[in-house]
């Protein structure tokens, strides 16, 4: 079981890193989400402060590298790097499932390696939901939060994946009830996250209600693990699993409309992810009422060439964000969530025909 793990995580970074594995015909939806500029901005730009405090720790910037990989001797190299990256710079990362880890001791230090190269940041430890009713528990929460000493545990939730892969496991009837279990045990941040496909009010509601303390949406719109699996079957000559791949390649909830259903319907801090790609998303992401956003394949694509253009690629993520915060005249994150936005296009049209209010945030105060 450990070396077939080991196996599909390498493929995962092989696929990742030589194929096209974007959405195809859908899209973030953060063309429909517009920042109102300001031609008199009345702040000085070099007075700009992207310190926030979330999961009671302090990000220099409201960014994290989302989870990536693990559990292969390349993975050390990456998660090393991305390690290194966020300690300097004062973020936060989320390691890849660590199950491979649970499942064979000897893998455990391509997790470790993250705190290691990473003292100060803040971690977040990542084990599947699917396996909770699989035989994981608390005690497996444990241990994959001990291995590198995480500051928060993340349980991803990846059906859409699961659906297509061949070796995918589709009993998830039991998931929301040991969620609440490893919620009531564990003193650490359980943060639910989704992988690719977005997460909707009604789900966002049950999930606050058995006390997970914050949501990853992980929206459609970026990388489809769909795609993932597709070129995973085509290299088995797997047809029927590969033709799954391709129908499903664009299923799921774009990232702003799932942002933007979350955040009007629970009150815990919320992790945008799923196709956020510069600094002007990530600023539309936190004024949708983000606390994190969460950015994972483009800083992929450069951990594998190494610890500086890592961090060259953080920093100019955080200068964008820096920019486009200057541009609508918001000197600190908290100012940014109170500048008016305006929703059009298929996101508009969807937030209506399911009864969220679009006119809040258009109206807000300068």
């Amino acid at each position: 079981m450990a070396k077939e793990t080991r196996k599909r995580k390498e493929d995962h970074i092989r696929i990742s890193l030589n194929h096209e594995i974007q959405a195809k015909k859908a899209t973030t939806g953060f063309e429909d989400i517009h920042l109102i500029h300001k031609a008199l901005p009345e702040i000085d730009k070099q007075d700009i402060n992207l310190c926030t405090t979330v999961f009671n720790h302090k990000f220099s910037a409201p960014l994290i590298v989302g989870a990536i990989t693990g559990g292969t001797s390349k993975a050390t190299k990456i998660n090393a790097t991305i390690a290194e990256a966020v300690e300097e710079l004062g973020l936060g990362m989320g390691v890849g499932s660590q199950r491979a880890a649970l499942e064979d001791k000897k893998l455990e230090k391509t997790f470790a390696i993250t705190r290691k190269k990473a003292p100060t940041a803040f971690l977040i430890a990542n084990i599947g939901g699917v396996q909770l009713v699989h035989g994981y528990g608390v005690q497996e929460a444990k241990k994959a939060i001990e291995m590198i000493d995480a500051d928060a545990i993340a349980i991803h939730l990846n059906p859409l994946q699961e659906a297509v892969q061949p070796e995918g496991q589709t009993r998830f009837k039991g998931v929301l009830e040991k969620l609440s279990e490893i919620t009531k045990e564990l003193e650490k941040p359980v943060i639910v996250k989704e992988t690719g496909a977005g997460i909707a009010a009604e789900e966002a509601k049950k999930l606050e209600t058995v006390n997970v303390d914050g949501i990853d949406i992980s929206g459609a719109g970026g990388t489809s693990f769909a795609a993932v699996e597709f070129y995973r079957a085509k290299g088995k000559s797997n047809n029927s699993r590969r033709r799954l791949g391709e129908v499903f390649w664009d299923w799921g909830i774009p990232t702003t409309i799932s942002l933007l259903e979350v955040s009007q319907s629970v009150s815990i801090p919320i992790i945008a992810s799923g196709g956020i790609r510069n600094g002007i998303e990530i600023a539309k992401a936190l004024a949708l009422g983000s606390s994190l956003v969460s950015i994972s394949q483009p800083i992929l694509k450069v951990a594998v060439k190494g610890i500086e253009e890592t961090k060259q690629e953080l920093i100019l993520l955080i200068e964008e964000l820096k920019n486009s915060m200057f541009l609508v005249g918001a000197q600190t994150v908290q100012a940014l969530r109170k500048k008016p936005v305006v929703i059009t296009g298929k996101t508009a049209q969807w937030l209506k025909s399911r009864g969220f209010s679009t006119e809040i945030y258009a109206k807000r105060g300068n």
